[in-house]
């Protein structure tokens, strides 16, 4: 009982001062106060894939879980993006955006954070865990979704992105990066006017925000997913019930499709980005997902519809 208390005295400041500078990076950008970086580090290409001298089927710009700290890819060594250049070299591929910085700036990459890193690793994590929520947070939403959107859209300009080339953009997204995804259909559809797709995976998020811009939106999900099912349970706008929500809106107007990846799990040696958790024909977990978002960008509106679950 006495490490349990001792545990809630040492994270209430901690949660309270991440809370606070969660907010200040939104803040500072709706007043100006600070530019979002738009220049890449020395060796990080705008994006990978397929040549910027010809355009390609697709933009992808894949937005990561609260991993995500630099602007390299992290969470799994960049594996997923690797897989999907690798299986779709006719995509342009960013993997540099930062969804947890309204100003683009690398967690891991400022003097403090790096110090903190070595000595409390978690303190990065929860830093981007309380992002998520202040992006869903409806006092502070619209300028997170702007901000980002935003940040985005530049990114895709400097890979070469033309707008009105009606050249598609899919926004994929992992866990809480569908938070951003998912608030950035608007800011996007407004600077670049180009078709837009969703690929949430694991998505955690809360279901405000308002998607009509999207072509579709694909939820890859699993029921062995239960970070994701938190999201649906803790959200009241993924409620049925809220049927005037963004995502039910979405849904009723047949604009989401549920697609199966069972039995994998969020995290873990089972999740869906696993390359050791293999499935009955041979393939990995890893190997499945790569497919399965290779084969919707193809698709485009051909996609197959698979049955809908009563329990998101």
């Amino acid at each position: 009982m006495n490490d349990v208390l001792l545990w809630v005295c040492a994270l209430g400041p901690v949660l309270l001062a991440e809370g606070l500078l969660a907010r200040y990076e939104v803040m500072a950008y709706s007043a100006g106060w600070r530019a979002p970086v738009t220049e890449l580090p020395e060796g990080v290409p705008y994006a990978r894939g397929a040549a910027p001298d010809s355009p390609p089927d697709a933009y992808l710009v894949y937005l990561d879980g609260i991993g995500k700290r630099r602007f390299r890819d992290t969470r799994d060594g960049g594996q997923l993006v690797k897989a999907v250049i690798a299986g779709a070299p006719e995509l342009r591929v960013l993997g540099q955006v930062q969804p947890y910085s309204p100003l683009a700036d690398p967690l891991a990459d400022r003097p403090v954070w790096a110090w903190l890193r070595r000595h409390i690793g978690l303190l990065l994590f929860l830093h981007n865990v309380m992002q998520v929520f202040v992006a869903a947070d409806h006092r502070y939403r619209p300028l997170y979704n702007r901000a980002v959107g935003s940040q985005i859209a530049t990114q895709l300009r400097l890979a070469g992105y033309q707008p009105d080339s009606g050249i598609p953009v899919v926004l994929l997204s992992y866990s809480g990066g569908a938070q951003v995804a998912t608030g950035a259909v608007d800011e996007l559809h407004t600077q670049l006017r180009s078709p837009l797709m969703v690929i949430t995976l694991g998505g955690f998020h809360n279901g405000a925000n308002d998607v009509t811009q999207a072509e579709h939106v694909h939820q890859l999900t699993s029921a062995s997913d239960r970070i994701e099912r938190v999201g649906t349970w803790m959200f009241p706008q993924r409620w049925r019930l809220f049927r005037r929500s963004g995502w039910n809106r979405a849904r009723r107007a047949g604009k989401i499709t549920v697609h199966r990846l069972d039995p994998a799990t969020h995290l873990g040696p089972r999740s869906y980005i696993s390359r050791e958790a293999r499935l009955p024909d041979g393939r990995s977990y890893l190997d499945r997902t790569t497919d399965t978002v290779i084969a919707l960008i193809c698709a485009r509106h051909g996609a197959t519809v698979a049955t809908d679950d009563p329990m998101l």
